[in-house]
């Protein structure tokens, strides 16, 4: 990714964070929220993504209602934000980003990943917006 497009996405990305209600920072202290241009291979591999610019985002972890004293010792929860994937879904048929379609692209996966590690699943937030 070109630095121009990285900086665009990660300026944007900061202005949707700092307009998150205080309830979703104190849920990233708990879940670290971690921002990469596109999946690794391994994680594209996992998931059955074909393109890297396919995928907005991703939880990895055990959600809250799955989580008991058996699932001690294992890797703590983190969702991960692929600046590719979310800059394709922002993208206009002409390909040009809109700065508001950009931040509500970053606030949905932000939010939509937030929700996996509440329980919800996809057929859960595709019928509140969040799919």
């Amino acid at each position: 990714m070109n630095p121009r497009k990285r900086r665009r996405f990660d300026e944007q990305f900061e202005w949707v964070l700092e307009r998150m209600p205080p309830l979703v920072h104190e849920l990233i202290e708990r879940v670290p929220l971690h921002v990469e241009d596109y999946p690794s291979a391994e994680v594209m591999e996992r998931t059955g993504v074909r393109y890297i610019d396919s995928l907005c985002g991703l939880y990895t972890g055990i959600p809250i209602g799955d989580k008991s004293v058996w699932h001690s010792g294992v890797m703590p929860d983190v969702v991960t934000i692929y600046r590719e994937g979310i800059l394709s879904v922002a993208a206009d048929r002409t390909g040009r980003i809109a700065t508001e379609r950009l931040r509500e692209e970053i606030r949905i996966t932000i939010l939509h990943e937030l929700a996996h590690h509440h329980g919800l699943n996809e057929d859960d937030l595709q019928k509140l917006g969040y799919g």
